[in-house]
């Protein structure tokens, strides 16, 4: 990989820890912004040329919301930049560590991934002389504290990036508001601060998200959310599906019993999927709730005259699980990351990836209602959410088995 060109935010990152930088007594270093900005890519390879320069013999943290994210985002591009600079990097994949080498000194980088409360745990008890935090907004607090213990190393630094949440965020609030008092350099990243993004990849990206994710991921504010949801959905995206069978079909279903109870069937053709029906049953307004034998017929009613791949179901659904896989049903338990799920089904349906079938009322129903909860940080009102779960479902599910996508989107968490 060959690096041509690069900006003055970029340049400042790469050099503030030397000598010659009037940033050099700083004692972390946060980087936020825009996706697409360079920040991860230029953050690693700072990192690591830090840590070879300053220290030998010594651990390093490398962390990420996860093992498998933080190899995605960081790792397969920085590695191979390193490896060209003549630096000898070896990943120990079963232990966890990669070992980096230069000239006579080597170093030992351990990594981490920062998913739930428990993770906390996982760090406690070693000693870096530094760590880096890839999508550190991404991570529990009580992990990031217990990574920023660790570093106990005379002249250990340490190093964030993430991509904006919202404005009442406990890293934006006692990181980024007390960079000062913190003694850490922060450095805030545009898109334009990226000279290898062309003007036609930055107007791409523009297009892919709309309100706080645009505010987000574009201008790269801590913004609120505020409003509808989707509010860029509109007739646009309501489609008749072509009168062909379709090359696939998937069945997403949000589990309800009290609450409603929502199954979305999905067709694809080409690279399109299309919610050409759905079933939705609301056991309050009928006065009568259904039993997991009675759904599963529901289901079954769905799916007739289709060959199901598989179908994606509510997590908390357990018993209704194992029911559709004694029937032969290929169950996948669906992720239930909220905010991410909203993102990725935002994405999908501004790319045309998913289609709305005029036939769908349910869900475009609640299109018009499903809307953020003002006095919760990121977090959608629990009404008229059902065929919006669904659809999050089946929308994480599909992104998932899309390797390209996640590709695009890399940084962006």
């Amino acid at each position: 990989m060959k690096i041509k060109k690069i900006s003055d935010t970029q340049l400042k990152l790469l050099t503030w820890w030397s000598e010659a930088s009037p940033y050099r007594g700083h004692d972390a270093i946060i980087c936020d912004g825009a996706v697409r900005s360079g920040k991860t890519l230029f953050m690693g390879i700072s990192f690591i040329s830090w840590a070879m320069h300053c220290f030998d013999g010594m651990n390093f943290g490398l962390c990420g919301k996860s093992v498998s994210a933080l190899r995605r985002n960081m790792l397969t591009a920085v590695l191979p930049v390193m490896e060209e600079m003549k630096f000898v990097c070896s990943e120990k994949i079963g232990s966890g560590k990669i070992e980096i080498s230069f000239f006579d000194r080597k170093n030992t980088f351990y990594i981490f991934g920062g998913y739930d409360e428990k993770s906390a745990s996982l760090i406690q008890g070693i000693t870096f002389a530094g760590v880096l935090m890839d999508e550190a907004a991404l991570m529990p607090r009580s992990f990031v504290e217990q990574a920023c213990a660790r570093c106990s190393v005379e002249g250990s630094k340490i190093w964030f990036n993430c991509n904006p949440e919202g404005p009442y965020h406990w890293f934006y609030l006692e990181w980024i508001k007390k960079a000062q008092e913190r003694n850490a350099l922060y450095l805030h990243f545009t898109m334009n601060d990226n000279p290898s993004l062309s003007p036609k990849i930055r107007e791409r990206y523009e297009r892919m998200y709309s309100g706080v994710f645009y505010r987000r991921f574009v201008l790269g504010q801590w913004a609120a959310n505020q409003g509808l949801v989707y509010d860029f959905f509109d007739e646009s995206f309501i489609q008749k599906a072509p009168d062909t069978e379709a090359e696939k079909y998937v069945i997403s279903c949000d589990y309800g019993t009290a609450n409603p109870m929502s199954m979305g069937l999905w067709g694809k053709y080409a690279e399109q999927w299309f919610r050409v029906k759905e079933y939705y049953y609301d056991s309050r307004t009928e006065h009568r709730q259904k039993t997991d034998g009675e759904y599963a017929e529901e289901l079954d009613n769905l799916a007739r005259g289709h060959k199901i791949a598989g179908v994606v179901v509510d997590p908390s659904a357990a018993s209704f699980i194992e029911l559709l896989r004694r029937k032969g049903y290929a169950v996948k338990k669906a992720d239930n990351d909220v905010l991410t799920g909203i993102r990725i089904t935002s994405d999908l349906l501004k790319q045309r990836k998913i289609i709305i079938c005029s036939e769908c009322g349910d869900i475009i129903r609640e299109f018009s209602l499903y809307a953020w909860d003002e006095g919760k940080q990121d977090c959608p009102i629990k009404k008229d959410d059902h065929a919006m779960d669904d659809m999050r479902y089946f929308a994480m599910f599909i992104a998932a088995k899309r390797e390209d996508y996640f590709t695009a989107l890399a940084v962006s968490r």
